[in-house]
């Protein structure tokens, strides 16, 4: 497994991470995911360090903090050989105070998630999301506290725009606070906006980018294609709603190109997708997930393989999408703005 420096950080992370979104099964959106019980929990661990990843991935609000309960028990008595995310801001109980990210719900948040993993540290914490209705300040503040107090080693955001990760940059460097080292972002052959302003951002200023939903919210599995019906058995039944829209038409033109270049490595398309993503400028580790142990067996080999140029050049053509302005109008000058212009520009 390749082992990448996350962000402006000394710390070394493996090129794919577990994401726990699957253990619990809390609620039904969750159980589209998964519903992984602690015996089955320890056995994924298990397989992810047998292959040198020992990077889980989880959130407070995933089944309502049973992600994370699973996760703390899947990993007893070797806390030390493995790094561990969790995050905070979206809704965790009722009252105007449960949710965001003010000093008075991330301090509960963070030793409700200690609690949960059974920990005294949290790896990387990340912003679940942007809370605009709290100061920069505070939630910066807060989190530096937490940093050196100990519970918390490193710190990053999620979801967030350009304008508020660099705004928080600018906050961090002013007043000496960490900083965060990396950018929990939605990126994939079907959602590419990701590269219009953040990865520039992400490369002018070292944020390291973990990668979640690295298939599409589920469309590049290998099972959704032109002209066939939705699987009986894809959780797009039941989340497509809450995900990131895809037009059919351009979903089956990329689809077409994995399927090409599927044929042409004798790999499977979400590993072929998952390879793509690997190459990126400014990505440290793609969040994987897996129901079962077949499918995180088969997304651990994902890694097992690099794509050449040609076939690089081909997936990127088929995801080729106009951006929206100002992008479109800055791809123009390539001599004036070398970072916000993809290389096959």
């Amino acid at each position: 497994m390749e082992y990448r420096q996350l962000g402006n950080s000394g710390l070394k992370v493996p090129v794919l991470s577990f994401g726990t979104g699957t253990f619990g099964g809390g609620n039904e959106f969750f159980k589209a995911w998964g519903d992984s019980d602690v015996k089955e929990a320890t056995r994924l661990v298990d397989l992810c360090l047998d292959a040198d990843l020992n990077f889980f991935d989880t959130a407070d609000v995933y089944s309502n903090g049973m992600s994370e309960e699973i996760l703390g028990q899947a990993i007893q008595k070797r806390r030390d050989k493995v790094l561990i995310s969790t995050k905070a801001t979206f809704r965790m109980g009722e009252g105007p105070n449960n949710l965001g990210s003010s000093r008075h719900h991330l301090i509960k948040a963070c030793e409700d998630s200690l609690r949960r993993l059974g920990t005294d540290y949290i790896d990387v914490y990340f912003m679940h999301g942007m809370d605009a209705s709290t100061p920069i300040e505070e939630t910066l503040s807060t989190l530096n506290t937490l940093v050196t107090s100990g519970k918390v080693r490193y710190i990053g955001c999620s979801n967030f725009s350009g304008w508020h990760l660099m705004k928080s940059l600018d906050i961090s460097e002013k007043y000496g606070w960490a900083r965060y080292v990396s950018h929990q972002a939605y990126y994939s052959l079907i959602g590419r906006e990701f590269e219009w302003e953040l990865m520039p951002l992400g490369l002018a200023e070292k944020v390291g980018t973990t990668v979640w939903s690295p298939l599409g919210w589920g469309r590049l599995t290998g099972k959704i294609r032109r002209n066939s019906p939705l699987p009986a058995d894809s959780r797009l039944h039941k989340t497509a709603d809450m995900g990131p829209p895809v037009n059919d038409e351009y979903l089956y033109t990329v689809v077409d190109a994995l399927d090409e270049v599927a044929k042409e490595t004798g790999y499977s398309v979400p590993q072929v997708a998952l390879n793509w993503l690997a190459q990126r400028p400014t990505v440290s580790s793609i969040i994987i997930g897996a129901r079962n142990e077949e499918q995180l067996l088969q997304n651990l080999k994902s890694v097992d393989f690099k794509l050449s140029a040609e076939q690089v050049e081909k997936l990127d053509k088929a995801s080729e999408v106009t951006p929206i302005y100002p992008y479109w109008h800055q791809w123009q000058f390539k001599e004036r703005t070398p970072l916000a212009v993809p290389s096959y520009k």
